[in-house]
């Protein structure tokens, strides 16, 4: 029989993060998830849904949760790691709101640069490591004119891309020096069911259902790919299972929609009129107009292809908000910043 392989996630509470957690334990691997906060409600845990949350107990492949903050408790961090020998590290965690990076830069290259960079020289050190997973982000290729492959220069234009990209060339500096098995995903723009509420797309249903007033920033001009986060969960996982270490590698989709078109077409699907609810406002500070990833490189190598359309997704996102509407009530829409 095969040996049960290990992963941790770090960022475990995050979209993402969760998600790729629930995927790990469907795949039946033993998962360690690691976050600098409590479980947030439900709502936002796909691991916990439906039938989902028995994985978490199985006998034969389960769910750890620890509450560790990169920037305080690296050494307890290590320890965790030393514990549990995982052949897969899967790290989500990072300061990610790129309007907030211009309020509290020092905040942003505390936890993605200098706090990484701690992190990974302790763990650079375990040679039990397979493969070390670095979720980071579009932004630091600046904004894109055409479909850009992995090589794109780095061309960041906020404090926190500036902060991902800063990590990004350590981490290949790694690589070069020391054969640390790092490799890099990059996704544009990802959606799905369980996402923050202060996201595009919840947020726009939200507002269309409530009637609640949103701002479309820069009248909503700029381009987006936008992908299902099960399309997201599935390559990330492919990657860490076969991708050769120092690889960089795009997900996403070749389909593109503006920020107003994506704004009324929700609109259209919940037949809600948007006038007086969504309002145009100047656009935000360093705001790149789009981000094109071409993911060639992932479909021709890794097998791999989306399969949830943004109609498709967009009508699950709504029906997950349509029925914790009321939950959803009580619980903040905004960004709150947490160090």
């Amino acid at each position: 029989m095969q040996k049960q392989k290990k992963i941790i996630v770090i960022g475990a509470t995050s979209f993402s993060g969760s998600n790729l957690i629930n995927l790990a334990l469907h795949k039946k691997y033993h998962v360690t998830g690691v976050s600098r906060s409590k479980e947030p409600n439900n709502i936002f845990l796909p691991y916990k849904w439906e039938n989902n949350n028995k994985l978490c107990n199985a006998d034969k492949y389960k769910y750890i949760y620890r509450t560790i903050n990169l920037n305080n408790d690296i050494n307890k961090l290590i320890e965790l790691i030393d514990e549990v020998r995982p052949e897969f590290i899967i790290n989500f965690a990072a300061q990610g709101m790129v309007a907030e990076s211009w309020l509290n830069p020092t905040d942003w290259y505390q936890t993605n640069v200098v706090s990484q960079v701690a992190f990974h020289d302790l763990l650079r050190k375990r040679k039990f490591l397979e493969k070390y997973v670095h979720i980071t982000t579009p932004e630091v290729y600046g904004s894109t004119n055409s479909w850009i492959k992995e090589n794109n220069n780095f061309s960041p234009s906020t404090p926190y891309a500036v902060s991902r990209a800063s990590c990004d060339l350590h981490l290949l500096s790694f690589f070069k020096a020391y054969d640390f098995p790092v490799v890099f995903t990059r996704a544009a723009n990802v959606y799905g069911a369980g996402q923050q509420l202060y996201r595009i797309i919840p947020r726009t249903i939200l507002s269309a259902l409530t009637k609640k007033k949103m701002y479309l920033h820069g009248g909503g001009e700029s381009i987006r790919s936008f992908i299902h986060i099960n399309d997201v969960a599935n390559a990330t996982l492919k990657i860490a299972e076969k991708a050769d270490p120092g690889t960089t590698w795009h997900i996403s989709t070749k389909e593109t929609i503006s920020i107003r078109e994506l704004v009324y077409k929700i609109f259209r699907k919940l037949n809600v009129d948007p006038s007086g609810i969504v309002i145009e406002n100047n656009e935000r500070l360093g705001k790149d107009q789009s981000y094109l990833l071409d993911s060639s490189s992932l479909r021709e190598n890794m097998a791999w292809e989306e399969k949830i359309s943004l109609n498709e997704g967009i009508s699950e996102t709504i029906n997950w908000v349509e029925n914790n509407i009321e939950i959803m009530k009580e619980l903040p829409w905004e960004y709150i910043h947490k160090r």
